[in-house]
């Protein structure tokens, strides 16, 4: 799995202003709606599978990093949502970092493998630090969006 297979352009947003854990997933949810909804899932729902999960355990894998992801009814395949906020939001991740760099991923209800290996890339990619140092330097989703992607390619050569 590629990130360009799960992320494009219309699913990167950022810098974005959140005041809370639930307002970044707010927002998450609205940047997904811009391509889910063409399998008829509208933001409300795709928040509350984000929300369902976050009940199970906070998604916050440190370093200011987020990888939220819900299993949606109707997907036939993985997509992702990456956005950067503007300040850094509370999120009870583990290291006790607020979060400011989230990176959601929704599968199909029956993806199975495919969506561990998807959360598994993302923790690896974003796992670098110079790769988060440079996601909070641009200032604009078009840098965001470039920035993922060479740091995918260089990764996979």
């Amino acid at each position: 799995m590629f990130l360009t297979e799960v992320l494009d352009r219309n699913s990167v947003a950022g810098p974005v202003s959140a005041n809370s854990k639930r307002n970044a997933l707010q927002i998450v949810a609205d940047v997904a709606e811009r391509t889910l909804g063409t399998y008829g899932l509208e933001a409300d729902s795709i928040l509350q599978g984000l929300l369902e999960r976050e009940k199970l355990s906070s998604t916050g894998v440190g370093q200011g990093v987020a990888v939220p992801h819900a299993a949606l009814p109707g997907l036939t395949r993985m997509h992702g949502v990456f956005i950067r906020l503007e300040t850094p939001v509370s999120y009870e991740a583990i290291d006790d970092v607020p979060v400011d760099l989230i990176f959601a991923l929704f599968a199909p209800q029956e993806a199975g493998s495919e969506h561990l290996r998807a959360l598994a890339k993302v923790s690896r990619i974003l796992r670098q630090k110079e790769l988060r140092e440079q996601l909070r330097q641009v200032d604009t989703a078009d840098a965001l969006y470039a920035l993922l992607n060479r740091t995918e390619a260089s990764h996979a050569a």
